[in-house]
């Protein structure tokens, strides 16, 4: 949709300024949706080599997807913290900045000059963001964190586990991700205090704590049960007067789909709709109920169903439960969600042109702003704004010069 006549041609958060000490994903991406955003975000990096992280899973003629998706948008400013010169425009940046993000090994903000109560004193309205793996509390609070660490701790391996099969973390980071999306909105719910109280102040995040908090009620349910769910192929939920299923199935061709119910009522009105009644009451199953407390009926009534499933085609199936207003979906893989009709209806995925590595298919942004459009952009060269932000607090292309040869910048 386009922006109506007098507003801004694109982002909400243009005005916003962020400096941001962070590499890997969760400390880079929250950055990056402000930037998508609008946001004047100034990334920066060590000069010799930058963030490792501009040389993972680099694509011939494409570039790294890990730097590329993690970074869209954002200037990058090289810096030699280890120098007094170094720490000095880092705290000049930060002086002028609304929000400040480091997602460094606790201890080491403090050790490289840009600990909290070091830029607070230089700026007392920063909002201050710092990630973690545990938290700052904790028996491991010291530990570096990873993805892999925050899934496995926080039950999501768990929660996509077969019956039988090993449990294990899953290829998505949905660890990182998570963190990233909280910190965003944790830093503009402070920026939003800091602009009206003129306080700013530090918040704390963990990978581990986005993983507790994206299990959400089910988590809730496996507390005030003391016992963990049901795992597997269906997700059964409720109680035997009101049970609801979650489940998926493969067609005849081995294609996956999923249907759910949130309570009893439509559970005749699907299997009817599927034509798999007659056999479903035949085989006492006219209270989907029966299998809440059943493990026996829940496994009967599972096979029933894998076998009706595969007679027939999953995009029929999947049309015949949605025409009786029941929320069914095929079951997409990684690519095929790329090319979902919906994803791309929404732009939520998209194309840049990239001028070094031309069309490119990637992330569009989940929001719709209807006055402030976002604009993905794309990822920076190692010290690409150098001169820019540097000539913007006063430094000459001399001085420039001067520090980039002393490798400081």
């Amino acid at each position: 949709m386009s922006p109506s006549p007098g507003s801004p041609s694109w982002g909400p958060l243009q005005g916003v300024k962020v400096v941001s000490c962070s590499t890997a994903q969760a400390g880079t991406v929250p950055w990056m949706l402000m930037a998508d955003l609008g946001a004047d975000v100034i990334k920066i990096e060590m000069p010799d080599g930058g963030d490792a992280s501009r040389r993972m899973t680099v694509l011939p003629g494409k570039g790294s997807t890990f730097f590329e998706t993690n970074n869209r948008g954002v200037k990058s400013v090289t810096l030699n913290l280890k120098t007094p010169e170094g720490r000095a425009i880092l705290h000049k940046l930060a002086a002028k900045a609304d929000i400040f993000g480091q997602n460094f090994r606790p201890g080491a903000a403090e050790k490289n000059g840009f600990g909290y109560e070091e830029l607070r004193k230089l700026n007392p309205k920063l909002v201050y963001v710092s990630i973690s793996g545990y938290g700052p509390k904790g028996p491991h609070a010291h530990l570096p964190g990873t993805d892999s660490m925050a899934q496995a701790l926080g039950g999501i391996a768990e929660a996509y586990s077969m019956p039988g099969h090993k449990m294990r973390t899953g290829v998505v980071s949905v660890a990182d991700e998570t963190c990233a999306i909280l910190a965003f909105g944790g830093a503009l719910a402070a920026l939003t205090h800091a602009r009206t109280t003129g306080v700013g102040q530090k918040i704390d995040l963990s990978l581990l704590g986005g993983q507790i908090r994206l299990m959400g009620w089910t988590f809730t349910t496996a507390m005030w049960r003391d016992r963990n769910p049901v795992t597997g192929q269906a997700r059964i939920t409720g109680t035997p007067e009101r049970p609801g299923i979650s489940a998926s199935f493969d067609d005849k061709n081995g294609k996956p789909l999923v249907f759910q119910l949130v309570g009893p009522e439509n559970w005749k009105d699907a299997m009817t709709a599927l034509g798999f009644w007659p056999k479903l009451k035949e085989a006492g199953f006219e209270n989907l109920g029966v299998i809440i407390d059943n493990d026996a009926k829940r496994i009967e009534l599972l096979a029933l169903l894998d076998t009706l499933f595969a007679t027939g085609m999953r995009d029929d199936w999947v049309a015949k439960l949605r025409g009786a207003d029941i929320v069914s979906a095929p079951i997409n893989t990684l690519l095929e969600a790329s090319n979902d009709p919906d994803v791309l209806a929404n732009g939520y995925v998209t194309h840049v042109d990239h001028p070094r590595h031309g069309k490119l298919k990637v992330h569009g942004t989940p929001w719709q702003f209807s006055e402030t459009p976002a604009k993905p952009g794309i990822a920076p060269e190692l010290g690409e704004h150098n001169a820019a932000v540097l000539g913007e607090l006063g430094f000459s292309a001399a001085d420039v010069a001067d520090l980039r040869a002393r490798k400081i910048i």
